[in-house]
C-alpha cells in the first residue's frame, strides 16, 4: 500500500501531543486509545487538559496517576462496576488536579459549538444547579427572542486533539468509526484527530457507499497508527471484551501509589517488549 503521511508509528503519534495540550477522549464504550495513552505516559507528557466525552474511566485514571494531567473537564470519572477511579479520587482530594465539573449534555453541546464554528452553545437543563456556582466560564443570559426567559451559554470546547481508537483506517488516512457518531463530533470539534486502529486496509473508504457514511475523512485526521488490541484492557466494540481480571485487580491495587505503579507496569510490558 502507498500510505498517507498521516499513517505513522505509535510513538510518532504520541509525539504529536505537546505538554499542555487539550485532549478530548471518549467514554469507555466508544473506543479508548489505550495503546496511545500508554505511549504518552511512557514519553512523560505533562500538564494535559483532558476533556472526557462525556465521562471517562481507566484511561484518565492512568494519566492522572502517572502525573500527566493538570485539568480534568468531565461529567464523571469512574471505573463503573469495578468502583471509583482511585488515582483521580486521590488527586482530587490532594488538590493535584483542577476539575471542571460538567454534565453529559453540556460537554456534547460545547463540542458541537466548536464543530459548527460558533463561539458558544446554549443549554437549559442545568439552570438552577450548583454547577453554575462552580463554572464561572458558563453564563446565564437572556433569551433574545423571549423576554424574561433565561438560558445558559457554554463556551465552545476546542480541543487540540481528539484521541480515540477505531476499527480501521485506509491507506489514504480516512478512519472508519461505524455508528460511533461522538467520534465524528470530536474529530470535527478538534484541531486534529489522532487515532489508533485495529487494522489498516488498502483503498479509499470514501469510494465505498457502505463505508463512507461511517468514515472520518483524512482532512480531519492528524495521525493514524495501527495498534492491534489497542483499546485493551478496555473492551473494543465488536472485537474483544473488557479484561475483567485486570480491572478488578486495578481497582483494588491502585488505591496506593505502589499498587498503581505495579498495575501500570503490567500494562507497559507488552509495549516495552515490542520496542525491544
Amino acid at each position: 500500500m502507498s500510505m498517507s503521511p498521516t499513517i505513522m508509528s505509535l510513538d510518532a503519534l504520541a509525539a504529536l501531543v505537546p505538554d499542555g495540550a487539550k485532549i478530548a477522549v471518549p467514554t469507555d464504550y466508544s473506543g479508548i486509545a489505550m495503546a496511545a495513552t500508554l505511549a504518552l505516559i511512557r514519553r512523560g507528557v505533562r500538564n494535559l487538559h483532558l476533556v472526557s466525552v462525556p465521562a471517562t474511566g481507566l484511561q484518565a485514571d492512568l494519566l492522572i496517576g502517572a502525573g500527566c494531567v493538570a485539568v480534568m473537564e468531565t461529567a464523571g470519572v469512574t471505573l463503573g462496576e469495578y468502583g471509583g477511579a482511585p488515582r483521580f479520587n486521590e488527586a482530587l482530594r490532594k488538590g493535584q488536579i483542577k476539575v471542571l465539573d460538567a454534565t453529559c449534555p453540556a460537554i456534547h453541546a460545547a463540542l458541537q459549538a466548536s464543530e459548527k464554528g460558533v463561539p458558544f452553545a446554549t443549554l437549559r437543563g442545568i439552570l438552577g444547579s450548583d454547577l453554575l456556582l462552580n463554572r464561572p466560564d458558563w453564563a446565564v443570559i437572556d433569551n433574545p427572542f423571549q423576554q424574561g426567559d433565561k438560558i445558559v451559554a457554554l463556551p465552545a470546547i476546542r480541543p487540540d486533539f481528539a484521541l480515540f481508537h477505531a476499527p480501521m483506517a485506509d491507506e489514504a488516512g480516512n478512519v472508519w468509526i461505524g455508528h460511533r457518531r461522538e467520534q465524528m463530533t470530536m474529530a470535527h470539534a478538534s484541531k486534529a484527530a489522532i487515532v489508533t486502529v485495529e487494522e489498516l486496509r488498502p483503498g479509499n473508504f470514501l469510494d465505498d457507499p457502505l463505508l463512507a457514511p461511517g468514515t472520518i475523512p483524512s482532512i480531519y485526521v492528524g495521525g493514524v497508527a495501527e495498534a492491534r488490541r489497542g483499546a485493551a484492557p478496555i473492551a473494543m466494540w465488536g472485537r474483544y471484551p473488557i479484561d475483567d481480571a485486570f480491572m478488578r485487580g486495578y481497582a483494588e491495587a491502585a488505591r496506593t501509589e505502589a499498587g498503581f505503579s505495579r498495575m501500570l507496569d503490567l500494562l507497559m510490558e507488552p509495549q516495552k517488549a515490542a520496542a525491544e
